[in-house]
């Protein structure tokens, strides 16, 4: 969700799905944005969501983000067979170091 002031042009996208309760809220952010800079509006609930002016960090380049996602995909389902074979409560030393790399704790 962005909107560049020199240029006027507001930029929202990036969501999954059908996106239409998405679409919805984005048109709407975009829309106090456009308000805020002509001086129409203020800071709303909308404008202050942490989506507005968010910079996507870079992917890595394919196949390695393929092959990353799929090895952290097939961690997590040998995690939940050791869990579920050990009966265990707490997460596996296998979840704890996907949850790493997965920049979950």
């Amino acid at each position: 969700m962005t909107l560049d002031r020199s240029t006027g042009l507001g930029w929202a996208g990036g969501y999954v799905g059908s996106g239409v309760a998405t679409a919805n809220l984005a048109a709407r952010t975009l829309r106090d944005l456009v308000r805020q800079d002509s001086g129409q509006g203020g800071r709303t609930e909308l404008t202050d969501l942490p989506w507005v002016g968010h910079k996507v960090r870079k992917w890595e380049p394919e196949p390695l983000r393929w092959l990353g996602v799929h090895g952290l995909y097939a961690t997590y389902r040998a995690a939940d067979r050791r869990e579920r074979l050990t009966s265990s409560v707490e997460a596996s030393k296998l979840a704890r170091i996907a949850d790493r790399v997965a920049g979950r704790h």
